[in-house]
């Protein structure tokens, strides 16, 4: 630099009476405070420093169902269907909607009633298939919405939507959101995992639907594999020990910091902590995936595949150790509910490897003193249609369905022992109390102590939250 010129932050903080390196400094953050130490960073509380109300649920464990569970053999019990099966829907039910490719261009759309029986349970009187017993078994701690509707009619939107908020790929992911609003509460641990059931086909997920989208990089879920070591490159290669990694860092700190003196961006702070943060994880997540230390009878609980990694069974159990260790959003994926065809023959098999795996969890969380601030959803991206794809035969498939369907909530702050919203007599319309995505979004956030409106991002020139410009609290879903 030449002598008598100044740099641009020395400009500001000189003139104006210094206001404008305060507000350099107020644009900055405290992301970017080098002073703090890596732990305190970790461990920040947030964008917004606190919660805006006192908060019902910590922390969410999400069991989505990839491919649109079939409500209407599951969780709304239509007997009609049954009554009519192979006649022809009604025009007056459909209402005009669009139908997908794969069945809008059918000579015939037959009613086709559930091969399964139902029965209720409960203090609710919450009816459910005989594919879902184990769930059925905890219906005093559900709050069941019948209610659920979508705009999108595809899988990729469809999924995409209930994850960012957004049908379009690139918005911030729900648990990134939480972790840019609320922070972290384990210094050592990621405030948002993501657990995927191996070896499952159907829609493919892509990492779009756990991305920090245009918030900071450290908000990004963190993917863990079905193996010895859950995260890539967790260990040290041969011949590095701890203390050589730990001088290493240290070093790159140093570079890092130096990079941030003339180029004050953000995400070199956000590298130094994804750094940082891969440390601490060399211990912690070896110790929080280790199932050795588990009673025997916890583990039968989960059933057979729970000693499998990368089973819904297994994860289940691990969403559970990574909820006592404070981890803030734990996302778990179970593909291959897309039933065209074969539905009878699948859906028996895919409810058997989560139903008792799910009824599990929630009930080792209560035992555990866990549920009360723990919320657990479960749910697909749509429904399925109350007609036949195709000719009615004995292994039919149903269509996507995008204006009713099911999801279950348990713990958090929930109206345990209900069932929220109906739908008409044959499983097509909701005739009570619709509950659209974003009103789902407003109401989870709400359970965690924020206001949905109040949680804003400014990016290309505009202020966006997960709910957009839309949502309200759904106050009869909360306890």
């Amino acid at each position: 630099m030449n002598a008598g010129t100044i740099s641009r932050r020395q400009m500001l903080n000189r003139f104006g009476m210094g206001l404008g390196g305060i507000a350099l400094a107020e644009m900055l953050g405290k992301e970017q405070a080098f002073g703090a130490s890596s732990a305190t960073a970790a461990v920040d509380r947030g964008v917004l420093g606190g919660t805006h109300w006192a908060p019902k649920a910590k922390r969410i464990i999400y069991l989505f169902m990839s491919g649109g569970p079939s409500h209407l053999d599951l969780l709304d019990y239509k007997p009609l269907l049954n009554q009519r099966h192979g006649e022809q829907l009604p025009d007056s039910v459909r209402g005009g909607q669009r139908l997908t490719g794969m069945s809008g261009n059918q000579s015939s759309i037959p009613l086709v009633g559930s091969p399964f029986k139902f029965a209720q349970y409960g203090q609710s009187g919450a009816w459910f298939s005989d594919l879902l017993p184990h769930t059925a078994s905890i219906s005093d701690e559900l709050c069941v919405v019948r209610s659920m509707f979508t705009e999108s009619i595809n899988h990729g939107p469809g999924v995409t939507f209930f994850q960012t908020g957004s049908q379009i790929a690139g918005r911030p992911s729900m648990g990134s959101w939480l972790s840019y609003g609320l922070g972290q509460e384990n210094a050592n641990l990621p405030s948002f995992v993501v657990l995927i059931t191996k070896g499952k086909g159907g829609q493919p997920l892509g990492a779009h639907l756990w991305g920090s989208g245009f918030l900071p990089t450290k908000h990004q879920g963190v993917l863990f594999r079905a193996a010895k070591d859950p995260v890539l490159y967790l260990g040290n290669p041969e011949g590095v020990s701890a203390q050589s990694r730990r001088l290493m860092l240290d070093r790159l700190k140093d570079l890092h910091e130096h990079q941030f003196a003339g180029t004050p961006d953000s995400e070199i702070q956000n590298r130094i902590d994804h750094y940082e943060m891969a440390y601490r994880m060399q211990t912690s997540i070896p110790e929080v995936s280790d199932f050795a230390d588990e009673p025997q009878h916890i583990l039968d609980s989960y059933g057979p595949d729970v000693k499998t990694p990368g089973t819904f069974a297994a994860n289940c159990l691990l969403a559970r150790r990574l909820a006592e260790k404070d981890v803030r959003f734990i996302q778990l994926y179970h593909q291959d509910w897309d039933h065209h065809g074969g539905l009878p023959g699948s859906l028996p098999k895919l409810c058997k490897e989560t139903d008792q795996p799910a009824a599990a969890l929630v009930k080792d969380l209560k035992q555990r003193g866990l549920l009360d601030d723990t919320l657990v959803v479960w749910g697909g991206e749509f429904g399925r249609t109350n007609y036949c794809q195709g000719k009615i035969q004995p292994n039919f498939g149903r269509d996507h369905h995008p204006r009713c369907f099911s999801v279950w909530m348990a713990g958090g702050g929930v109206k345990a022992g209900s069932v929220y919203g109906e739908t008409c007599e044959f499983g097509y319309n909701v005739v009570k109390d619709g509950v659209h995505i974003h009103d789902f979004h407003a109401t989870l956030m709400h359970l965690l102590g924020i206001d949905h409106e109040r949680l804003t991002y400014k990016f290309q020139g505009r202020r966006y939250r997960l709910t957009d410009v839309h949502g309200h609290l759904v106050k009869g879903m909360v306890g």
